[in-house]
């Protein structure tokens, strides 16, 4: 079975993204509280629908929720654009993508706390899950409104959403 390795290092941040350190998965997801840069990118279609990751039943977060097309951590030595790059590339098999920042903003639960890039695109071409995920399809936002609060989605993107899609 998949799972992820603790021993990855990821930097650790100050609340602008200044590198202050270093630490493995493993202690930045024990409860520390250490916080470290993630990268988010939502992927929509023409027809303004957001595309959303299945979250394998075998991440230490959050497993079996849906969740945003692609999140990934910064690598230690990698900038955000590089493991914005990166993680598309990994995660959907994307490689010509225009990203479009939208917010940065520190997300905290009881095992961690994550300095979060959120960035958007739109993109009609082929998307090849990998086998980080657990496959992955087009929601309309209907489907998604539908859906809030009910455990079907990770709080991560419940909570950025809004940020990106008219749900009001």
């Amino acid at each position: 079975m998949n799972q992820d390795n603790k021993q990855e290092m990821f930097p650790l941040v100050d609340e602008e993204g200044n590198i202050i350190g270093a630490a493995t998965r493993g202690e930045c997801h024990n409860g520390s509280k250490l916080l470290h840069p993630v990268v988010h990118l939502h992927v929509f279609n023409s027809k303004g629908e957001l595309y959303l990751q299945k979250r394998p039943v075998w991440k230490d977060i959050q497993p079996g929720k849906w969740d945003t097309a692609v999140g990934g951590h910064v690598d230690l030595g990698e900038s955000v654009e590089q493991a914005l790059r990166r993680e598309v590339r990994e995660e959907l098999g994307i490689t010509d993508f225009n990203p479009q920042q939208v917010t940065h903003y520190v997300f905290e639960s009881t095992r961690e706390r994550e300095l979060v890039f959120t960035y958007k695109t739109v993109y009609d071409g082929a998307i090849q899950p990998s086998d980080e995920l657990d496959g992955g399809r087009f929601w309309s936002v209907d489907e998604i409104r539908a859906n809030l609060g009910k455990q079907v989605f990770t709080p991560n993107f419940e909570g950025e959403v809004e940020k990106v899609l008219p749900l009001g």
